[in-house]
């Protein structure tokens, strides 16, 4: 059994947090995007992407679990036959997070939580990957170069 989050809790109790979750992910896939507080988006992700991953492999089992979360018939519909299809390619990482201006009434920090609706390119992310590994190439190198120039280096030539 995993163990519960530390911390405050979304609600007053486990079961109100897992209810909040429930109704955060069924407006997620139901509008696409919604705006809600940071805290609340952040504990969404995982929790939606969880369920898109389970509505990918589309078998039955799959979507009795998605129905124990999502009440909608409708909603858990376009989630295996709309949403699910088009993140075939993608391993990973369906949602977005956009931070917005605090809420006016009480400051809270808001974020928009939406699906991502680009196209997944795998060219691409090997690319980012090549450019990630290129830069931390690029700051050991410095290092390197300096280590060479030292003056017991100088001596010893």
């Amino acid at each position: 059994m995993p163990a519960p989050t530390k911390g405050a809790r979304l609600g007053g109790s486990p079961a109100h947090e897992r209810m909040i979750l429930a109704n955060l992910a069924t407006e997620l896939f139901r509008h696409k995007a919604i705006t809600t507080t940071e805290s609340r988006a952040k504990r969404l992700r995982p929790y939606a992407e969880r369920l898109v991953t389970h509505a990918k492999k589309g078998d039955l089992a799959s979507r009795r679990r998605v129905m124990r979360t999502i009440r909608d018939k409708g909603v858990v519909y376009s989630l295996f036959e709309e949403i699910a299809p088009t993140f075939t390619e993608r391993p990973g990482g369906y949602t977005r997070i956009t931070k917005i201006g605090p809420r006016k009434g009480d400051n809270a920090p808001m974020a928009v939580i939406e699906l991502v609706q680009e196209e997944y390119s795998p060219k691409q992310a090997v690319v980012k990957e090549a450019e990630g590994a290129a830069k931390a190439n690029a700051t050991e190198a410095p290092a390197a170069a300096t280590e060479e120039t030292t003056p017991e280096a100088t001596e010893e030539a």
